[in-house]
């Protein structure tokens, strides 16, 4: 199982929010490109990016920031946040991001799914589902649509996406552990790789993810403060 670390980026910065508010974070810090080279020197295999301006502002705040990591970092770059079109998503990938990951675009036009995965293929095409209460929640967690994870996840399957970033809205940003059964019901209801994200606080959390069989999980929070070791958590997940 794959551990990913988050470096999530606001007005240039790293920075890690709680419950995806931009208004409460859990730390700042300066400079993302040398936070994303610290998780490499600790074995990170990928960096998980993130342009919340883009994403809730739908800003160029980061652009060239977020060109930068792609470009110099040595290990591959999976990137979400305000991919909203086919070009915005084309643009990314034609710097060296790995993969793209579209939200909101893809739960209410799963087309956009198709058209991508046949123009690079689906290996490059993730899709974050988010999920409230039970159901999946869009446009930066404020609206929740009357579908679960897996009836929704089905169609982008369907409709070619090559992977999914599931993160529970619920326990996200909070360091008080995940919850495990909406995460098993994504796993055992779709045939294309899982990545779980939201809640991972202890060793014990990671281990419970790779038990249930999901791809990889993305950590943000826990890394940051030093409640996990990312060098461990790599080591024990193998």
């Amino acid at each position: 199982m794959m551990v990913i670390p988050a470096v999530d980026i606001k007005n240039k910065k790293c920075v890690q929010l709680i419950q995806g508010n931009p208004d409460q974070k859990h730390l700042e810090l300066d400079n993302p490109l040398e936070i994303a080279e610290k998780w490499i020197s600790k074995g990170a295999p990928m960096i998980h990016l993130v342009d919340l301006d883009k994403a809730i502002y739908q800003t160029n705040t980061n652009e060239e920031i977020i060109k930068e990591i792609i470009k110099s970092v040595s290990v591959p770059v999976q990137i979400g946040g305000g991919i909203r079109t086919v070009d915005d998503a084309l643009n990314l990938i034609n710097i060296g991001a790995e993969r793209v990951i579209l939200g909101t675009s893809a739960v209410e036009n799963p087309d956009i799914v198709e058209e991508l995965s046949k123009k690079v293929g689906k290996e490059k095409i993730m899709v974050a589902l988010d999920a409230k209460d039970g159901k999946v929640v869009i446009k930066g967690w404020k609206e929740k649509t009357k579908h679960s994870p897996v009836e929704i996840g089905k169609i982008l399957e369907e409709k070619g996406a090559g992977s999914i970033l599931f993160t529970n809205v619920d326990v996200e940003g909070l360091l008080k552990g995940i919850n495990i059964k909406p995460v098993k019901e994504l796993v055992d209801a779709l045939n294309i790789p899982i990545i779980a994200s939201g809640g991972i606080t202890t060793y014990d959390d990671l281990l419970k993810l790779k038990e249930i069989g999901v791809e990889g999980v993305v950590v943000g929070s826990a890394i940051y403060k030093n409640l996990i070791d990312l060098s461990e958590a790599i080591k024990i997940c193998r």
